[in-house]
Order: structure tokens, then sequence, then C-alpha cells
């Protein structure tokens, strides 16, 4: 039987990690669009494919809670894809399973519509005050530490009262390569802040291109801000949008080298659950071809600030407005939520 180590992770480990397996939806997207926006013959995407199914981590089938614990199918087909952080630098386990132990400090939860015409990319607090199954009241962040990550996702779903369908892990390692790959991420800093974890460097308020150090730098700061881990969660969504405005772009699109590398930059510090193929990656990327920015909203699971549990700082969560934000999830209404939490 398992019993985790519980320890005190080095500083600003946290928040760098989980911002990467979006892009690997976004690069599968991009792999289907260019067919038709360069018109790249279709041996280029099946290399495209091969490269991501042999070069990422598979995880074993066994990463759902047990079914009898799970919220009912969805009526819909719409889809929740839990994006987790792991912070064992660079060394991401092959399987999914071996991940338990540690604590994913970043986790988003992305939902894409049925109808496949906007997606919401939702944050977790990590230090969220939340019921974990046969654990009783915990920081979100230790799920994984308790069981591995069938608790963590059996602590997600209970949380937005919707099932899980696919699971995805990254390293941090693959976040310099990503922001590189693109040479550099155009970001819209809201803040001001002197870097805590790259010395001399200061991110001035507004638009500026960040390198892979800089970008690892932006997303990991907390201690520059009077409000901690809510600027942070703002911050790596202000990274995401960026990145994502670069692969939309159309210098991007239609350039087949910069896809590839993305796609090797990418791969093998992704670990994916076993129906996360790439078959399954291009067949959702087909269904959202249309996808602009525009219809692409982040915001934060709803919280009513912080507090204490014994000795332990949490982040409280606001259960009235997390109700109804369930029946956005369970509606496939998620476009309409509009969200209070400190956060955004």
């Amino acid at each position: 039987m398992f019993v985790p180590e519980f320890h005190t992770p080095p500083p600003g480990h946290h928040l760098r990690n989980a911002l990467l397996t979006l892009l690997v939806i976004v690069v599968a997207i991009i792999t289907t669009l260019l067919v038709g926006a360069a018109g790249v013959i279709g041996s280029y995407t099946a290399n495209l494919s091969s490269t991501f199914d042999s070069a990422k981590k598979v995880a074993v089938s066994e990463v759902f809670p047990e079914e009898a614990t799970r919220p009912v199918v969805s009526a819909t087909t719409s889809q929740n894809i839990l994006l987790m952080g792991s912070d064992s630098r660079g060394a991401l386990a092959d399987d999914i399973d071996d991940v338990g132990g540690t604590r994913s400090d970043t986790m988003m939860v992305v939902h894409i519509s049925a109808n496949r015409d906007s997606v919401q990319v939702m944050s977790i607090m990590r230090d969220s005050w939340v019921d974990i199954p046969g654990h009783g009241k915990a920081k979100m962040n230790a799920a994984l530490a308790f069981g591995g990550v069938p608790l963590a996702v059996q602590t997600i779903e209970g949380l937005i009262g919707s099932r899980i369908d696919r699971v995805a892990i990254v390293d941090f390692e693959g976040f310099k390569g990503i922001t590189d790959a693109l040479h550099g991420v155009e970001v819209n800093n809201p803040v001001a802040f002197d870097s805590y974890h790259l010395e001399g460097k200061v991110f001035a308020e507004g638009l500026s291109t960040l390198t892979g150090e800089e970008a690892l730098a932006f997303v990991r700061e907390r201690y520059a801000f009077t409000d901690g881990d809510y600027q942070r969660v703002r911050n790596q969504q202000a990274f995401i949008r960026g990145v994502m405005s670069e692969i939309l772009s159309a210098e991007t699109l239609t350039n087949p080298m910069t896809i590839s590398n993305l796609v090797s930059s990418i791969a093998p510090f992704v670990t994916l659950d076993a129906g996360f193929t790439s078959a399954y990656a291009a067949g959702l990327g087909l269904e959202l071809r249309d996808i602009r920015m525009e219809d692409v909203a982040f915001f934060t699971m709803p919280t009513r600030g912080t507090g204490m549990e014994g000795s332990q700082s949490v982040v409280n969560v606001d259960w009235d407005q997390l109700a109804v934000l369930q029946q956005h999830f369970r509606d496939d209404t998620l476009s309409e939520y509009q969200s209070s939490s400190p956060g955004g």
C-alpha cells in the first residue's frame, strides 16, 4: 500500500507545468488544420502523428476511478480534459500510475462544447480546501499524493459534477522548448514585477516577447504579488493566450517546420491516458477546426479568498457558486458562466 511522503517542495515549482498540456491539444488541432490551411500532403500529417505517438509516454488505462464512484455519462458529446503538471523535473514516469506520491500543483479542466464552437479553460487553485474521497478535507494538490491519478480525477469530478474524459500530464522540461520553437511568445502582462526567479529581470506591464527562460520565470512568480497564487494563475492564463495566439497565427499555420518542431518539443514530456492517441486528438482537432482565440475563455474555479485550517493556509471554495458552475458543466452551457472568483 502506498503511503505518501509529504515534504516542502522547492520554492516556485508550482504552476509551471500544466500550461503545456493545453498545447498538446492545440498542436493536434494545428496538425489537422495544416492539411487544409497549407495544402500539406497526407504523408506529412502521418509523420507528425507518428512522431507524437512514438515520443510521448502512454499511460496505462486504469487512470479513472471505479465506475460506481463517477458522475453519470453526459447526455451531450462535450469533452472534459484534465491537465496536470508534474514536479518530476524532467524524469516524468512512463506509467501515469508512477506519478502517484507527488503533488500536482497545477490543474486545469478544459471543457470543449458539444457543438465544438467554444472552449473553456478552468484553473483550480492548488490550495483549495476540498473533500478528497476517503481522506476528508485537504488541499486539492494532495489528492495525487494520497491516491494517484484515479483519486485526483475522482476529486475533480466531484468538484465539477461531471466526468473527466481524458487526462494529460506534462513535465516542465518541455516548457522552454515550446516557447523557443515559436521563437518567443508575446504576452500581455497585467502587472509589472521584479522576477524572483530570474535575477535582474523586470517584467514590465503590457506587451512583451518572452524567451523560454523568461516565460518559465513569468509563470512561476508569486512572491512579487500581494495576492500570490491568484496573480500567478492570471499570469499563466495570459501566457496560454499568448501561446495560442502564436500557434493560431497564419505564420505558424502555414509553416510545416514550426509545427513539426512544436510536436517534437512537446511529445517527449507528455504522459497521456491510453485513450489520448494522435487519432483521438486529430479527430477532435478536425471538429475544432473553426476555433479561434475569441472562442476560448479562461477562468478560475470559484473561491472566497484565503484562510486558515489549523496551521495551513488554504483557499476557501465558494460552494454556492460551485453549485452553479456544476450545473453549467452538466448542461454544457459553460460559455454562459460568469466567474466571480478573485482569480477571475
